[in-house]
């Protein structure tokens, strides 16, 4: 299925979703470097580098990881990405990752990016997604938990976010089962 499309937000304004390409360079570090700097600590790379942008951009070639973004007037609005486990004991399960710009937050972007990443895993006959955040990323658990996740576990003090402080790391999880197939392309919601 092609992931690309435009859709109209809840507040009027389209966007255009579709994969990441390497001509985003820039566009993904002013997105990323956009952020609160308190947001971007509790990311798991430093996304404001130029060579952790490329990295990523390669890892979209894999096909174990897909990148899409979010565009409005040229610029990255949200970035959401489906990483699924390369073998063994996960390979049916994947990871999804998502972040919307503030000035977008609650237009119903996050919701639909998040719809588009879950087709994705269902095309990869995926029975399961997990998402893994920080403690203090309250709304993006408030997020999942609309789209149904569930908590499974939290880790006390398991890892350090950017600026190598301890964090709790959550584990929120979604069987793809639970979803009806009509289910997968609405999109609304956050």
């Amino acid at each position: 299925m092609d992931m690309e499309r435009s859709i109209v937000l809840k507040d009027g304004r389209t966007v255009h979703i579709r994969p990441l390409v390497p001509t985003d360079i820039e566009a993904s570090l002013a997105f990323f470097s956009g952020l609160d700097p308190e947001e971007r600590r509790y990311l798991r790379r430093d996304v404001t580098l130029p060579e952790v942008i490329e990295e990523r951009i390669r890892e979209n070639d894999s096909c174990e990881v897909e990148r899409l973004v979010a565009v409005h007037d040229e610029q990255i609005v949200a970035d959401g990405s489906f990483e699924r486990e390369r073998y063994g004991w996960g390979e049916k399960i994947a990871q999804i990752r998502l972040i919307v710009a503030p000035d977008f937050r609650r237009s119903g972007l996050g919701t639909a990016l998040a719809r588009l990443l879950y087709v994705i895993a269902h095309q990869h006959d995926v029975a399961r997604i997990n998402v893994r955040m920080l403690r203090p990323q309250a709304q993006a658990r408030d997020i999942f938990r609309q789209l149904g996740f569930r908590e499974e576990f939290v880790l006390p003090d398991h890892v350090r976010d950017l600026e190598g402080k301890l964090q709790d790391l959550i584990l929120m999880r979604c069987e793809l089962s639970n979803l009806a197939e009509g289910e997968l392309e609405r999109g609304s919601g956050d």
